[in-house]
This record gives C-alpha cells, structure tokens and sequence, in this order.
C-alpha cells in the first residue's frame, strides 16, 4: 500500500497516469500466517463480514486475460450482484472520449508495493439469482452484460472469442470485511478470497482521488506500522490467481475427457 518502492525510472509514467484517472486504489497482500493479528490489530469483528461469490469468464487458455480484457460477475449477499467488462493496461487520454463520460465507466490505478497497473471498467448492478443462472449455464452471459458492456467487449476481445465461447471460472468464496474508523480517518477494507485448493489470499486496500495519492500511501503505510502489519511482502493478485487456479482444471478436465 505504498508507492515508494517503485523504480524511479517509471515514476512519470505512474504521476502520469494518476493525474489522467478518476481514482487511485492502494492495494497491498499480507501473508495469510498474520491474517488473525492483523484483524485483532484494526479491530475488525470477522461477524460483520460481507459474503461475496465471484465469477470470471475467460477461456481455457485465458485468451481474454492475455488480450488485456477481464469478464466478471458478483453475487453479494445483501446486495444482489454486478458485471464488469474491464481493460487493462489502459492508457487514460487514448481511450474513447464517449467511454469516458459512460456513467458506469471509470479509470483506476491500482497501486501495490513496487507495482502499478491503469485499468478501465465498465460496471453494472445486476440481479443476483440471474448471476447464479449464468455460472451454473442456465442463462447466457450476454444477457447478463448491459449492451455497453457488449460492445466494449466486442471491441477488445481476441477475434473469434465471443461471450459464447468463453467458459466459467469460479466461483471463488471472498469476505470482505470492513476496518472501524478507529484513529484513522481513511477507509480501509479487507477481502479475504478463498481458492478451492484451500489457498487464501488476504488484500487490504483502500481508495482515494488522484491527487491525494501519496499523502493517502503514506497515512496508511504509517498506520499500519504502528499497529505492526508488514504489507512489504511478496504481493499476490487475486484476479491471476483465481484465472490460472480455473483455467488449469477445464486444461486438466479436457485432457481427461
């Protein structure tokens, strides 16, 4: 959840591509070993957690993800579901000025402890038994996606990948959980995901306008350090980790079959 171990080199490109986003998310992986005393640490109650299934839809061989383009459905427990279409890298001032002023699309950078990435999402709330209907292949995916959502699709995929042709990979059990505002003014979130294999990922984050950037790194970095959560490890993504998790079981399942 910091910028200041990125390479100095690439700096510009990141103040560059801050300025031209709507928000900037600071992300960063703490190891599941710590995951009980970092909970304890920002006095976060596990009871309160929000329960979320998520879904994405790629190919075996994650044609999608390699074109830059990631397809995914939620289910939330309380708050039915949502879609999003979302591109990335994405370079902000070369994206379409039409899909720039869609009200339910954004650009974010994502920042991590020596990384960042620029993406462009377009999301929509949807109706969370329709969700289900969809992952279990009793609805197709393109009646779930708005028909902005399937035009932006058509407009990145690979040639030849429809929304037809793209399979499930999920789900993937996430609780998301909330930290109180307790000497600390900022937002900030953790999502626990679950992986079949009985792995876990643990992300905390938190969200902030382009030019409260790094007095929002260093708030948080700060706060974190005081209450002894190491957020200078390894870092983990979520999204890869559950793509090449599902991708390689349909490789396994066509082998087999």
């Amino acid at each position: 959840m910091s910028t200041h171990t990125i390479a100095t080199a690439d700096l510009p490109e990141l103040l560059a591509l801050i300025d031209d986003s709507d928000s900037v998310e600071l992300k960063a992986t703490v190891p599941d070993s710590d995951r009980q005393s970092m909970i304890h640490a920002l006095e976060m109650d596990p009871i309160d957690a929000e329960i979320r299934q998520v879904f994405f839809f790629d190919t075996p061989d994650l044609d999608l993800y390699h074109q830059g383009v990631v397809v995914r459905a939620r289910r939330s427990q309380r708050k039915g579901g949502d879609t999003v279409v979302k591109l990335r890298p994405v370079v902000p001032h070369e994206l379409p000025k039409a899909l720039r002023r869609s009200a339910g699309f954004k650009v974010e950078v994502d920042a991590l402890p020596g990384a960042f990435m620029c993406s462009g999402s377009l999301a929509a709330r949807a109706d969370a038994t329709e969700v289900k209907e969809v992952a279990a292949g009793a609805r197709p995916l393109k009646k779930l996606l708005t028909r902005e959502q399937r035009e932006l699709y058509k407009a990145h995929a690979p040639g030849g990948v429809g929304l037809g042709e793209l399979s499930v990979l999920g789900p993937i059990m996430v609780l998301k959980l909330k930290a109180p505002p307790v000497a600390f003014t900022r937002r900030l979130v953790a999502e626990l995901w679950f992986y079949p294999d009985d792995t876990r990922i643990l992300e905390l984050s938190t969200k902030c306008p382009p030019d409260d950037t790094f007095r929002a790194a260093a708030d948080t970095r700060s706060y974190l350090a005081q209450r002894g959560i190491d957020i200078d490890g390894e870092q983990e993504t979520k999204t890869r980790r559950a793509l090449d998790f599902f991708a390689a079981r349909l490789q396994s399942a066509a082998r087999d079959g």
